[in-house]
């Protein structure tokens, strides 16, 4: 059967490829769920089963935004504990997430999902660590929620098995036993792993921190990760307690514990790295650790500046994240886009800290490679999976900025006229075409509303 054909053109193109190719005004050419051709001028003629001509004049095409860390529960808990640092945020909110059910799990998931597709986010992750006794099939609704949401998806199926008897901060029946948590993350690798070139689900191991994590669970989790052959996902050096914590329990800093525990590689990846010496970025360079960058975050627990600058030159894979939404209320990656892009510049690299072409790449080329998937995803090229986006810039709100990229990085937030993830249309005039948002919007409702019902209930 030939190849239905989607043609995107008389847009700007940012196609972060190797080279940072762009385009003035180009076109794309989308054959079923590929890239078939990029270029500048006007696409070629003759193209056989054209289904749908879209006209760009006006716009950016980019490749579709990567993100790289989330904790889609906290949906239904944002606006709590505003004014926290890390530690104290956590303690004043694990009672409450411990509460979590299947239900709530799903309503946000749907939440966390929806905001950032209609954002241009066609690849998200999620990392799920609180897995309640009793509360029914956590990760079987997050998976299904993204399913309908129709993004792709990875999963990192995360773990505690330190509670607060044992000197962690969750609850105790928010944890697992160490057997139960390599069990269920082993069984959701087996049922929802796909490693097919244009797979919608990835499953990653990912116990949550060393705060909250035994050392034995750290090192058979990384076990169970390659022998199963999935990627490995935890937090990494996002505060300066974490690091004292560290050295007070380990007896060394946090990079030094991950390495003796099998957590640095080519495989890994770590969400925020805020406190990282020059050691710390040498050892994740040497290794091809991957770092997500969630600079809202960060800024709303007063974690500090990561050295993303620092870590770029040096070699070290880095995406960005948007965090939880009890950390990072927005809830959507163009944000990070904007603050990668200021807050490294409050640090010591100043204006020459990152670009907005850098900024770009953070959130599309970047996001692939931590996530593993550089190869499928995360630029314009012929041969990649069709995950496009494209903005709409002859608004207003960018209407007399004339670099592009710089006004998608730096404007306000551009409205999304089309998002593909694979050839599929997720969203259409700024609005998703996949869930209904309104229906979306009640439901979380409904469900946060509940949970801090049975909370105060104790």
């Amino acid at each position: 059967m030939a190849a239905s054909r989607i043609v995107i053109e008389n847009c700007a193109i940012a196609t972060v490829d190797a080279n940072d190719t762009e385009y003035a005004s180009g076109y794309v050419v989308v054959a079923d769920n590929l890239i078939e051709s990029v270029g500048a001028g006007s696409a070629p003629t003759g193209l056989e089963n054209v289904v749908r001509r879209v006209d760009g004049t006006g716009h950016l095409l980019t490749p579709g935004l990567v993100n790289t860390h989330h904790h889609f529960y906290q949906w239904i808990t944002r606006g709590l504990a505003t004014d926290h640092n890390l530690f104290n945020w956590l303690v004043a909110l694990y009672p409450t997430w411990a509460r979590i059910d299947e239900s709530m799990a799903r309503a946000a998931a749907q939440g966390s999902l929806a905001m950032m597709a209609r954002g241009g986010v066609t690849t998200a992750m999620d990392h799920h660590y609180v897995y309640p006794r009793g509360s029914g099939d956590l990760s079987g609704a997050i998976i299904g929620a993204a399913s309908e949401t129709g993004v792709r998806f990875t999963l990192a199926r995360g773990s505690m098995d330190r509670g607060e008897s044992d000197g962690g901060l969750p609850p105790d029946f928010a944890v697992e036993s160490l057997d139960d948590a390599l069990a269920a993350t082993e069984a959701t690798v087996d049922r929802y792993h796909d490693d097919s070139f244009d797979a919608m689900t990835q499953i990653a191991v990912a116990p949550c921190s060393p705060f909250s994590v035994s050392t034995e669970l750290m090192r058979q989790g990384a076990e169970l990760a390659r022998r199963k052959g999935v990627r490995l996902h935890t937090h990494g050096s996002e505060t300066v307690e974490e690091e004292q914590f560290c050295k007070e329990l380990f007896g060394m800093g946090p990079t030094d514990y991950f390495e003796s525990t099998g957590w640095l590689g080519s495989d890994v990846w770590m969400a925020h790295c805020v406190h990282m010496n020059d050691s710390d970025i040498a050892a994740f360079a040497r290794t091809g650790t991957g770092v997500a960058h969630c600079p809202s975050s960060n800024a709303r627990l007063g974690a500090g500046i990561a050295r993303v600058p620092d870590m770029l030159k040096a070699g070290v894979p880095v995406g960005l994240g948007v965090d939880g939404t009890a950390s990072n209320e927005s809830g959507e990656l163009h944000t990070e886009l904007r603050n990668a892009l200021l807050v490294n510049r409050l640090g010591a690299h100043r204006e020459a800290a990152l670009t907005a072409r850098q900024a770009l790449r953070l959130g599309t080329h970047g996001g692939a490679q931590v996530l593993g998937r550089a190869g499928q995803i995360g630029s314009i090229e012929a041969g990649k999976l069709a995950d496009l986006v494209l903005w709409k810039l002859d608004t207003l709100a960018h209407s007399s900025i004339a670099d592009p990229v710089v006004a998608l990085i730096l404007g306000a937030a551009a409205p999304v006229t089309l998002s593909l993830v694979g050839g599929r249309t997720v969203v259409e005039d700024n609005h998703l075409t996949t869930v209904d948002e309104d229906v979306v919007a009640r439901s979380t409702r409904t469900e946060a509303r509940r949970l801090a019902r049975i909370t105060a209930a104790g």
